[in-house]
């Protein structure tokens, strides 16, 4: 499954809380957000614009995922489908 094109920085941050992420500073353009549920704190940056550069969400879905220690492509259908 490919990266939705139209992810807005809010919508992913809201979407994000599924996996016990929360927003802990809005600074400028950036929603700074924070989780534990799985370890170690994990921390991640979402920038708050309309839309989400492609190259920006797939480093952030890494990111996630690595994390996560979960499959990029289910996570995508998970969090997109």
């Amino acid at each position: 499954m490919r990266l939705p094109r139209d992810v807005g920085g809010q919508q992913l941050a809201s979407l994000l809380t599924r996996y016990g992420y929360r927003e802990i500073n809005r600074t400028g353009s950036r929603i700074r957000l924070t989780t534990t549920s799985n370890g170690p704190e994990h921390r991640l940056r979402a920038p708050a614009h309309d839309t989400v550069k492609v190259g920006t969400l797939n480093g952030i879905i890494n990111d996630l995922a690595s994390y996560l220690k979960r499959d990029k492509q289910a996570l995508i259908k998970e969090l997109f489908g």
